[in-house]
């Protein structure tokens, strides 16, 4: 599953006291006296009165005599129960007990059932949903102006439950036999090919299409579809047929993601030496949709913004974004499908995983996006913004209810899961890693796995304690700060080298160690690893022979360990010049600044010496080490829109991106590299929102001519246009967006927009943008990230948190707790700056826990303490030194 986290730009980071989590609700997994081993379901959704029925047969394997059977179910009726045994006789349950509250039917029988096999048959009906979860309606509109509805299913984790009765559990896996029951005029999907296609016998409006059988798989990862849809389709060099269905009439915005697909399917064969096991790969544009996507066995369902591009409407950096989330989607049908985590507290193995492989891909079919450095501020650092807060958690969540598996589809689990998967690799070396992969893959097909199967297979390839390492990034929480000092012995360097966990409030951490793959360059041979060791204990001596006292000497080169440094001041001036001279490669110009920031944050270092350094970027040119830039900037914006010197800072960050707007200007340069094209959008973007005259006017100008169609304006520009003239923005200019908003067929394009709204600063504006984002013109999937784009203002920030309170049963029982909750709980309430707020929003939730989003609340009230600590330790050296700059 891709979720949205990178999706929306939208910084923040986190922490201070470690909460009192609530305690796990009590949860049994379901007994393994009987387990499915074969599913035949027909399914009818009516896609008018937006209900379905369907009926099943289960082959189940009965290990043991027993009185019961109990699987999942949910918000389904169920008729007509049986139980044919083996020797044909049939069995009705004296009782059937549905219980909500465990998510599960138990069928109780008078007389024991015998060991072997049986057979469960039974029908049940429910409604198409508008949950987003389990079978649940989608709204079009048909290319004759009609509203109508799509049925998509959204199984993962714990909602196929929703759709049939099941052992919803991902080790329980079985074949599928699936039947659709359909009008002719829809297009009917599933995981396998069509196998037949007959009329209904009793209704000649229906037709009944057939399935083949799927391979063993878990039951999150069925999937059916049944709607109006055109399709472009190629076939990959290995021979798969691919599909890429899109709504109707757009069918040349699916030809980028079948490019992308035909290639990363023979990539991934290549790699992983195992051939994608299913005859056909369909990838769907879904209209509404909670997730960026789902990687249903061989049919993969996407939110449109994550599949379709419109030549002339799609932004070099929503392509970039949609080869990522094709190339993750895709990695899962080996890692994740053909092999499946045994329970979600691995979860980490599947989503980790596919993340650092989607990177690999893309790396691959696109080197000019030079991805891997845009890994590092993308993934890397988010990562280690939510890892240093004591709310944090482990790799590897013990999961129970199902409540608890949404909260850990969050930054640890794809995030760090990515980045140690990334420092494990670069420690292993791609040869041994890659046969790791294979030996792994192999002996586990069709199977299920636990961490540490995974670091088995890799160990025997690499001979290397890859358990013993691994063990120590994935069990504990965080991560280590790794503080360098150095003198003098003869010719020789010396370093020593010491560990402890990194928090963000600064204190000293536990007795937490790592076993750490340490790195070193100097100033000899800046891209060259002078030397490697593995930090095993809480202290080393390292010698650097022949490197003088007054070069320079870096830990973490390629910002690949998965650590902070901390370094000796002299130390840390050796490496400026390097900064501004650029002999330090881009991924260790943002490592030392984003090293120095984190210190910064946690009261290591004042934050005016993060303002020195800043000015030493002036120069810079790397589209990477301006969003690490970026990303710092934003966080201090946040800091400090609520002072009296905002205004000053405003100054700082124009001089700071003036001459490399001014290298960049508005127009693309012919043959320009994909990175100056995403550059120029966030130097634009971060001159308007800073008040920059020129910029501002230009903006209106451009605006002006694109709402008159004069001069469209480049996609890649949009963006940052919208937000600069919507921060601005009278009744007029905002009547102007809402026109282009409904004018908008491109869903990409309505994001843009909706998204821009919230930069207004206007109060009467900022309460119609909620209104806005609640109304019937706004799709469900999309509301809480127009309702985040005004948290983002520091004018919006208290606006949005009072609409959440007034707000907040509608939202709960819009999206009955999940993933969007969860995002907006974190994003409309941690950039707030003070203990009273801190204590605002305990108070509101302390009566209200919504299933799932405990630990955000709990991360989002330590990140506004640590707000709070930091605006009171730094803001009066701040605003000093921001006034002797005499901007």
């Amino acid at each position: 599953m891709f979720t949205l986290t990178n999706l929306n730009n939208f910084v923040g980071q986190s922490e201070v006291v470690a909460a009192n989590m609530p305690e796990p609700k009590p949860f049994e997994r379901l007994p393994a006296a009987v387990q499915p081993t074969h599913y035949n379901i027909t399914l009818q959704p009516n896609l008018v009165k937006c209900v379905f029925q369907g009926s099943e047969e289960i082959t189940l394997d009965i290990k043991e005599s027993t009185r019961e059977i109990k699987l999942n179910t949910l918000e389904l009726s169920l008729r007509d129960i049986k139980v044919r045994l083996g020797d044909g006789e049939s069995v009705l349950p004296s009782t059937t007990d549905i219980s909500t509250t465990t998510e599960t039917a138990t069928l109780s029988f008078d007389r024991p059932l015998p060991a072997g096999t049986a057979t469960l048959s039974l029908s049940f009906s429910g409604e198409l949903n508008d949950k987003m979860k389990g079978m649940y309606r989608s709204k079009y509109t048909s290319e004759d102006g009609e509203e109508r509805y799509s049925a998509v299913t959204q199984f993962e984790a714990t909602d196929a439950r929703r759709c049939f009765p099941c052992w919803d559990e991902p080790a329980l896996k079985a074949t599928f036999d699936i039947t659709l029951v359909v009008p002719h005029d829809r297009v009917p999907l599933s995981n396998m090919p069509e196998e037949s296609r007959v009329p209904h016998e009793s209704d000649s409006n229906l037709q009944v299409v057939k399935f083949s059988r799927s391979p063993l798989m878990s039951t999150y990862l069925v999937a059916v579809v049944v709607g109006e849809y055109d399709h472009v389709e190629d076939t990959s060099s290995d021979g798969i047929k691919v599909r890429v269905y899109t709504p109707m009439g757009k069918q040349e915005q699916g030809k980028f993601a079948l490019e992308v697909a035909t290639k990363v399917l023979p990539y991934y064969k290549e790699y992983f030496k195992i051939a994608y096991p299913l005859p056909k790969m369909d990838l769907i544009a879904i209209a509404d949709f909670s997730v960026g996507a789902m990687e249903n066995w061989g049919l993969v369902t996407y939110r449109e913004t994550c599949l379709l591009v419109d030549p002339h409407n799609t932004s070099a950096s929503q392509r970039q974004w949609i080869a990522l989330v094709v190339g993750h989607e895709l990695a899962h049908q080996w890692f994740g499908n053909l092999v499946t985590m045994e329970w979600w507290t691995h979860l980490w193995l599947n989503e980790g995983y596919a993340t650092f492989v989607e990177f690999l891909c893309v790396d691959h079919l696109f080197p000019e996006y030079d991805i891997w450095t845009q890994f590092v501020t993308n993934t890397y650092v988010r990562a280690l913004e939510l890892d240093c807060l004591k709310n944090s958690h482990p790799i590897e969540v013990p999961v129970g209810h199902p409540s608890e598996v949404d909260e850990i589809f969050d930054d640890i689990s794809y995030s760090k899961g990515a980045s140690v998967i990334r420092m494990l690799h670069c420690y292993l070396g791609d040869k041994d890693f890659r046969a790791g992969m294979n030996k792994y893959l192999t002996r586990h097909q069709y199977g299920n796995t636990y961490t540490e199967d995974l670091w088995t297979a890799l160990s025997e390839a690499s001979k290397k304690p890859v358990a013993e390492v691994m063990s120590t990034w994935t069990k504990q929480t965080g991560f280590p700060m790794i503080t360098v000092a150095s003198h003098q012995d003869g010719d020789n360097r010396v370093l020593t080298l010491t560990q402890q966990r990194f928090l963000a409030d600064g204190s000293a951490g536990d007795s937490s160690q790592w076993m750490v793959p340490i790195s070193i360059s100097t100033q000899e041979d800046p891209s060259k690893v002078a030397q490697e060791l593995l930090l095993e204990s809480r202290t080393m001596q390292v010698v650097l022979e022949n490197v003088s006292q007054s070069t320079w000497v870096k830990l973490n080169p390629g910002t690949v360990g998965y650590y902070r440094t901390q370094y000796p001041p002299e130390m840390l001036t050796q490496l400026i010049p390097a900064i501004q001279d650029k002999c330090l490669p881009p991924l260790d110009r943002l490592g030392v600044f984003n090293d120095l920031f984190s210190m910064v944050q946690a009261g290591h270092t004042s934050t005016v010496e993060v303002l020195k350094v800043l000015r030493a970027f002036e120069d810079e040119e790397d589209f990477t080490v301006w969003s690490a830039v970026h990303n710092c900037v934003a966080r201090l914006n946040q800091l400090l829109s609520h002072t009296d010197f905002h205004s000053t800072f405003a100054a700082f960050v124009r001089q700071l991106f003036s001459r490399i707007g001014q290298r960049l200007g508005w127009e693309a340069k012919p043959g320009e590299k994909h990175l100056d094209t995403l550059l120029r959008s966030l130097v634009l973007g971060q001159l308007g929102l800073y008040g920059d005259e020129g910029v501002v006017g230009e903006a209106r100008k451009r605006l002006s001519a694109h709402v008159a169609h004069t001069t469209t304006l480049p996609a890649d520009l949009r963006s940052p246009v919208y937000k600069t003239v919507v921060a601005q923005a009278d009744e007029k200019t905002y009547e102007q967006m809402l026109k282009l908003y409904r004018e908008a067929d491109l869903h990409e394009e309505k994001d843009r927009i909706s998204r821009s709204l919230g930069a207004t600063r206007d109060p009467n504006l900022i309460q119609r943008v909620l209104q806005f984002a609640m109304s019937s013109e706004v799709r469900n999937q999309d509301t809480v990230f127009v309702i985040i784009s005004v948290a983002m203002t520091a004018p919006g920030r208290s606006a949005a948190w009072a609409f959440f309170k007034k707000h907040y049963q509608e939202l709960v029982d819009r999206y009955e707790g999940g993933y969007l909750v969860t995002r907006l709980i974190k994003y409309i309430t941690e950039n707030f700056t003070s203990e009273d707020m801190a204590r605002e929003v305990e108070a509101f939730f302390k009566d209200r826990q919504i299933p799932g989003t405990e630990r955000t609340v709990q991360q989002s009230l330590e990140t506004i303490r640590l707000n709070a600590a930091w605006l009171n330790r730094d803001q009066q050296s701040i605003k000093k030194y921001l006034a002797d700059l005499h901007l």
